[in-house]
Formats: structure tokens, sequence, C-alpha cells
């Protein structure tokens, strides 16, 4: 087009506008009526112009997401099988999850060396032992591979460190000082505390509060003469943040654009320059076990966020993940619609939202709040001493429980489940998985933070209505 269609057009200003809006709400007050107020204490206004456009300058995302199949290591030759198969239809990264050892050369057998130099295999290691992880690194030698070591991460679901604190330092310092620069240690786990119900100016304020804990760390070891300032951006520039997506469409997409913009920020305090590696996948808790395939529409929707928000790498969630075993046709499906939307609806990368002033304008308000509670907890001693203080886990209780009460009256929906739920949908009999939150009493050195889904309390109700039906 030679002209652009819209110059023909007399432009009109964001006053005119309001102005005009005001006209037809008829004395009705603009901010009570079209103005949404969200639990970040950010008001959704009923229309963005260029006039009042706020653009930050968002650091580059990746041309396109790899797609990542999640694996949990049970037998290892069918899981080496699995990997195999996911990798030929249309996987481009492997997560292996391990709750103990395993013969990492069985899993990984005709895996590596790959031919494919976009391969990244990703471990998920609940457990920390030194001679384990050297040993495997070792085996996997100059591969792309992620380890994933996140030991405040652990402290915090857990409420109990591996060993105690100064063991586990010990333990991270010594496979530290053997990476190799294409093998990625840390991992923060940011999904965590959006599975537990902190709201997305939070998970972002906590994730760079978490993240600095480790770079004070690398920093003092570079002061003691353990690591060079290069082995350190090795290990920052392999550094993988683990995001949960959630429903808020728009809001999500933001929340990875802001976390960009403020990783960036803080690590040229650090005089460190190197991209944030974003690992998302959909959050479990807005799914459900009744009505169950409306959870395949949540997790589409949050992959779309996931890819235009410019994640690295996208695992999705199975529909049924919540209450079955891991089965073929659940991680099918769950692979097939990355596939669809990278290939046939062509979303691979974040271009898409780049400009739009809705978009833009929400990311700076998340970067600006999340960055007043960071500097918050930096001013109160940082992130481990917040958690010690329980400071943390109260922010996020309290964010969890203003969530539960928006379930509960309708203002937050699930549908299917708190909205239009289905009568004649029977869970009891179809349950493999225990669905609800494990309340294991034990001492612990904090309160942990737990995750937990919105419906619970509901699909609990509804079960035992079942037994007695």
């Amino acid at each position: 087009m030679s002209k652009f269609l819209f110059d023909e057009f007399q432009s009109v200003t964001a006053k005119q506008w309001k102005q005009k809006i005001q006209v037809d709400l008829k004395g009705a007050d603009y901010n009570e009526t079209l103005l949404t107020n969200t639990n970040e204490g950010i008001s959704i206004k009923p229309f963005y112009h260029q006039d009042e456009f706020n653009q930050l300058e968002v650091p580059k995302t990746p041309s396109e997401f790899i797609i990542c199949q999640t694996i949990f290591i049970n037998d290892e030759k069918t899981v080496n099988i699995l990997a195999i198969n996911a990798l030929g239809r249309g996987a481009n990264a492997i997560k292996f999850i391990a709750n103990k050892y395993f013969e990492y050369d069985i899993v990984l057998n005709n895996i590596f060396p790959s031919t494919n130099k976009n391969l990244t295999i990703y471990f998920q290691l609940n457990f920390l032992d030194r001679d384990f992880i050297v040993a495997l690194m070792d085996f996997v030698e100059e591969e792309k591979v992620s380890i994933n070591i996140d030991i405040i991460g652990n402290f915090v679901k857990t409420g109990n460190w591996y060993f105690d604190n100064n063991k586990d330092d010990e333990v991270l310092k010594s496979i530290l000082k053997k990476a190799q620069n294409t093998i990625g240690i840390l991992s923060i786990d940011v999904a965590h505390y959006q599975n537990a119900g902190a709201n997305i100016v939070q998970q972002i304020a906590y994730a760079l509060s978490h993240a600095k804990h480790y770079l004070d760390f690398l920093f003092d070891l570079k002061k003691n003469k353990d690591l060079e300032l290069s082995e350190i951006e090795d290990i920052a520039k392999n550094m993988q943040f683990n995001f949960a997506i959630g429903g808020h469409y728009f809001f999500e997409i933001a929340k990875l654009r802001a976390f960009r913009v403020l990783w960036q920020l803080l690590l040229q305090e650090y005089k460190l320059n190197c991209q944030a590696n974003i690992f998302a996948e959909p959050s479990l808790r807005n799914k459900t076990i009744y009505d169950y395939n409306v959870n395949m529409l949540r997790t589409t929707t949050e992959c779309m966020s996931s890819i235009l928000g410019g994640a690295d790498v996208i695992s999705n969630v199975a529909y049924d993940a919540v209450f079955h075993k891991k089965n073929e046709f659940g991680e099918r499906i769950a692979r097939n619609q990355l596939i669809i939307l990278k290939e046939e609806c062509n979303f691979k990368n974040a271009d898409f939202a780049e400009g739009s002033y809705y978009i833009e304008e929400i990311t700076a308000e998340i970067a600006n709040k999340a960055l007043i509670i960071f500097k918050g907890i930096e001013k109160k001693g940082g992130f481990l001493k917040q958690l010690f203080e329980g400071t943390i886990q109260r922010k996020i209780h309290e964010s969890d429980q203003m969530e539960q009460q928006q379930f509960v009256k309708g203002d937050l929906v699930l549908v299917g489940t708190n909205i239009h739920p289905n009568t004649g949908n029977h869970m009891k009999d179809d349950l493999e998985l225990y669905p609800f939150v494990r309340r294991n009493k034990r001492e612990t050195e904090i309160k942990p933070i737990i995750a937990k889904r919105l419906s619970e309390s509901v699909e609990q109700d509804r079960l035992i209505k079942e037994s007695f039906s």
C-alpha cells in the first residue's frame, strides 16, 4: 500500500476520546464504570492511546521458541524411549525430572551426541548430590544441558535445606567450579510462587530478589578467588528462570517482558552483559478435575501468552495432568498444541506484542511496581532474611486468599467449576493421582510456601457428594 489507509481519517487525541466517552456515560462515573482494578493494583483503562504511550526497551527475545517435553524418570529404559519418541514427534528439548539417582547413560542413550544444534536437555533434580551431578556434567561434556539447581527454591518449598545452609552452599560452590560454559547450573523456580498464589508483580519481584541472592553468592566466590568474572558471566548467561503462566492473557505477556527489562537492569549493576533464559509452562493453579477438557483451552491461551511474552522454551501441561498419571494421549495433545501454535498459527516469538499500546503500558506499570517491591526486600536485608521473618510467605498468603475469595464469589471464573458446572460429570473413580494438597506435619526452619489449586475445596465437596449419591 503506497498510502496508509488511516491517514485519510482525522486523528483523535486521547483527551477527545475521554470527552466523547464521558458524554456517552450520561453522568455515570468514568472511574467506577470503566476502570477495572487488578490484584496487582493496576487499573485497566477502556482504551489506550499513543498520546499516553509509555514504552520500555525490552531486551531481545528469541527468534522462535523451543518446544520442550517434560518426562519424569522412573524406569530409565522406558524414559529413554519416551524421550526419543518425543524428539521425533515435534519436541526440540526434553526436561527430565528425578527424585532420586538414576542411570543417566541409559536415560540419554542415543540422544547425545546430537546433530540437532538446538537440542537442549533440562534436568530438574529434586535432590542435591555433588558427586552425581559432577559425573552427569562430565558425561554430557560440551552438549547444551541445564542442571537446574535451586537450593533457595527447595528451601521455599520444603521449609528446610537439603543438608544445612553451609553444606548446601559448599556443594553448590564445588559444582559451579566444575561447570563448563555450555552447561547451565543455577535456576530460579518462579513458577512455585505463581502456583502458590503470588500475583504477577510479586512473582517478578521475588524472582529478582531470589536471583540476586545467587549473584551475590557468585561475587563472594570471585572475592575469594574461587571464580573469575568471565566464569560468573557464563553462569549468569545460562541461569534459567522457570515461570508458570496463568490465565490473565495480556498481563502474562507483559509479565515476561517486564521481567526481562528488570533482569537487564539488575545485571548492569553487576556489570554483566547477558540475556534472561525463560522456561515457561502453564500454571497448575487454575486447572480443574471437573470439566477437565476446558484445561486444553486454558493451556492454549497460556502457551500463547508465553510465546508473545518472549519465552525461550515452553513445556505444555497435559489437560489431565492434575489427576491422571502421565499418558501418551495427554502428552501428545499437549505437545501438538504447541506445534499447531508454532507451525499452523505462525506464533513463533514476541514480535506481535511489540508496539501494542495496551501491552506496552501494562509492561511498564508491572515493571515499576515490581521494582518497588524488590527494592523494599533488599532494603530490609534481602530475600533469605525476609523468608526467615515470614514476610514473603505472608504476602503470598494474602494474595492467595484474595484470589480464593474472588473464586468463591464468582468474580474469578473457572468455567465448569464455579460457573456452568456439569453436574453429570463424576470423577471419583477416575482419579489416578491425588489432586489436592497433602499436609504433612513436620518440623521446618521456615514456613514453607505451598502450591494450591483454586478449585480444590469445591472439588473435594463434589467428591464427597459423589460418595453418598
